[in-house]
C-alpha cells in the first residue's frame, strides 16, 4: 500500500500566485506624450488626456510611468489620475513590475498570518505568473516571527529557510 508522506506530513504550500492581480494590468507611457520625448507641454498634454480613450482601462490595474529619460512635473501624473481612476480599478504610478510589487505588499499585508503559527510553511517555487522576488521577501518577513518552518520550493524538494529555535 502507498502512503502519501507529503500529504500527512502536516506542511502547509503557501502559493504566492494565487495573489497575483486576477485583471489585467494596463500601462500608459507619458514619453508618447512628450514634446521631443523630453518636454512635457502643459496645454498640448491637457488637450491628449482629454481626447484620450479612458474607457480602455476599465476593468483593468494602470501603471503610469515615464519610459524616456525626460523630467516630469509631478501635477502630471496627479492629471492622469483624475482621468484614469473613474475608469480603472486601481491606478499606480510606477512600472508593471513596481506595480506588482505594490500589490502583493498589499495583499500580503491583509494576510491572517496567524494561521501559520507554529506551521510547517513551503512557499511554492513554481508560478504561471512571474512572481517578483520582493514578494517572496516580504513573505518571509511575515511568516517567520509566527511560522515553525519555512521552506522554498515543492514539498517534494524543498530548500530551508527558516527553523524557529527549540
Amino acid at each position: 500500500m502507498l502512503v502519501n508522506r507529503i500529504k500527512n506530513s502536516g506542511l502547509i504550500t503557501f502559493k504566492l500566485e494565487e495573489l497575483y492581480p486576477t485583471e489585467p494590468i494596463a500601462v500608459f507611457d507619458l514619453k508618447d506624450y512628450l514634446f521631443r520625448e523630453l518636454i512635457l507641454r502643459e496645454k498640448d498634454f491637457r488637450e491628449a488626456l482629454k481626447a484620450h480613450d479612458w474607457a480602455q482601462y476599465d476593468g483593468r490595474h494602470l501603471a503610469v510611468f515615464c519610459s524616456a529619460d525626460a523630467i516630469i512635473p509631478m501635477w502630471a501624473y496627479m492629471l492622469v489620475v483624475t482621468y484614469a481612476e473613474p475608469h480603472a480599478i486601481q491606478v499606480y504610478q510606477g512600472s508593471t513590475e513596481r506595480f506588482l510589487e505594490f500589490h502583493f505588499q498589499e495583499k500580503i499585508n491583509q494576510l491572517d498570518i496567524n494561521q501559520y503559527e507554529d506551521q510547517r510553511v513551503i512557499v511554492k517555487g513554481c508560478a504561471d505568473h512571474p512572481i517578483p522576488p520582493f514578494a517572496y521577501a516580504e513573505l518571509t518577513r511575515r511568516l517567520r516571527p509566527v511560522a515553525k518552518s519555512i521552506m522554498f520550493g515543492e514539498p517534494c524538494s524543498t530548500v530551508p529557510i527558516y527553523k524557529k529555535p527549540k
